[in-house]
């Protein structure tokens, strides 16, 4: 019982565990439309580049998340507009506008002293530091990226299912995915104290693609994804308590545990119990050889 209850003890554990399960169920639910929608590359993409935003934070001062926040929003926005023109497709518009931005911050970064130590929290998290005010400045964002996604989830759906035949029903697809892009890059910007630059895309990915595994209904994939994300926060902060690892990678690495599992023994579609389940209803060709003899 003392392995669940120590960590609690200290203020600024009480702050992490918070923010590691607001950071899993906001992931679970925007990773939900990340895969359905095939938007990995965009993920990975808008974790570079709001990486100017993080490096003036570091330079004039002030909440690296505001500054972050500011940056992906501009990016979201101007890879929308890039991305609309007619011979450039979306994929392009990454591509050139989030290199962009990286060798921006890699820039003005380079110019200061101490960089280095700045950019070892930016890329793998410090979730050991986050304070109240970041806390409830996650909880404020992450509400209204929840209630934005769920209220618009039927457009947000239609379109990642097939964009033409939502179009052709008056939906407004361009409007929509630029509102996805702004609510993915709040999400993203959320995540990176919790589990850094280089993990966020697995915490947005690998909770959804197990509830991926697990139904093919849009609410119980939501919801599925979410607990697999808060649990995953949760159980890899005790996990970085007790064995003095990074807490970022033990995080991603209980996501991927799960998704191992499932992949593995699904009820349905994993890959060992199907295999047992074809053994059962069609045995080997050998089996009959030797019944008949």
């Amino acid at each position: 019982m003392e392995w669940l209850t120590d960590p609690w003890a200290y203020p600024f554990m009480q702050n992490a565990f918070l923010a590691a399960t607001l950071v899993g169920l906001i992931c679970g639910i925007t990773g939900t439309f990340v895969t359905l929608k095939g938007l990995a590359f965009m993920g990975d993409a808008l974790s570079h580049a709001i990486f100017p935003g993080v490096v003036l934070a570091y330079i004039v001062g002030g909440s690296f998340l505001i500054w972050a926040m500011v940056a992906a929003v501009i990016v979201a926005v101007l890879i929308g507009v890039v991305s609309s023109h007619a011979r450039l497709n979306n994929d392009t518009a990454i591509g050139v506008l989030f290199v962009g931005a990286f060798a921006v911050g890699i820039a003005i970064i380079s110019t200061q002293q101490t960089y280095a130590r700045d950019l070892t929290s930016l890329l793998i998290g410090s979730i050991l530091g986050v304070s109240r005010r970041d806390l409830y400045l996650t909880a404020l964002v992450g509400a209204f990226v929840v209630t934005v996604i769920l209220l618009t989830r039927r457009e947000l759906s239609a379109i990642a299912f097939d964009a033409v035949f939502a179009e052709a029903f008056g939906i407004r697809v361009r409007f929509y995915e630029l509102l996805f892009l702004v609510l993915l890059s709040l999400t993203i910007v959320m995540s990176l104290q919790t589990v850094g630059n280089i993990l966020v895309l697995a915490l947005l990915v690998t909770p959804s693609a197990t509830a991926r595994l697990l139904t093919v209904r849009l609410p119980a994939m939501i919801g599925l994804s979410a607990a697999i994300g808060a649990f995953s926060g949760l159980a890899g902060l005790y996990l970085s308590y007790h064995l003095a690892i990074s807490s970022g990678a033990s995080i991603v690495l209980v996501a991927t545990g799960i998704f191992a599992l499932v992949f593995l023994f699904s009820p349905r579609t994993g890959i060992i119990t199907t295999a047992i389940r074809q053994q059962r209803h069609y045995p080997h060709p050998e089996h009959d050889t030797f019944a008949s003899s």
